[in-house]
């Protein structure tokens, strides 16, 4: 064989064919073949009669410092407080339209809920999660809302990671 190697083994065979069917994916993906034009066709986002979805906004971890507590100290230093919520939008045509008028802005809606938290001082984060439970319900067209407020450092005597409130509230029909 002088130096020549020889394989008459199977293997290699099963492995050419692999990174040939391999590379031959990879070229499809790539070049964007005829097959991503058929799935696109089959995809049309300006439809009009295509069925609005529902959906679901979750803003987590709004971060703000606030005057919020039960202690007049609390009210007056101050403290960080971090608000999650979860938006229940309902159908929205904003799953087929990419329009943003066609759902909610949720930038806007952490301004909001930012200037409700900052504006004005509750003692408890209950009446906090049901102001802005009302405001969201009563600014956008929602099925339902879910707030909650998080004080990730008590001021209590206790070792505690953190306290929390939440509140869910649906529309009302």
């Amino acid at each position: 064989m002088d130096g020549e190697r020889r394989h008459d083994d199977p293997d290699d065979d099963d492995r050419a064919d692999r990174e040939e069917l391999a590379g031959d994916l990879l070229d499809e993906r790539a070049g964007g073949g005829d097959d991503d034009d058929e799935l696109n066709e089959d995809r049309d986002d300006d439809d009009p009669e295509r069925a609005a979805e529902s959906v679901t906004i979750e803003i987590t971890g709004l971060s703000l410092y606030t005057h919020h507590g039960v202690s007049e100290a609390e009210r007056e230093v101050g403290q960080r407080l971090v608000l999650d919520l979860r938006l229940d939008v309902g159908e929205t045509d904003a799953t087929a339209t990419d329009a943003l008028e066609d759902t909610i802005d949720y930038a806007e809606v952490c301004q909001l809920v930012a200037l409700l938290a900052q504006q004005r001082s509750h003692k408890t984060l209950e009446r906090l999660c049901s102001v802005v439970a009302d405001r969201l319900l009563g600014d956008y067209e929602l099925e339902g809302v879910w707030v909650k407020a998080t004080k990730p450092e008590p001021p209590i005597p206790l070792s505690v990671d953190e306290v929390s409130v939440e509140i869910w509230r649906e529309a009302e029909e």
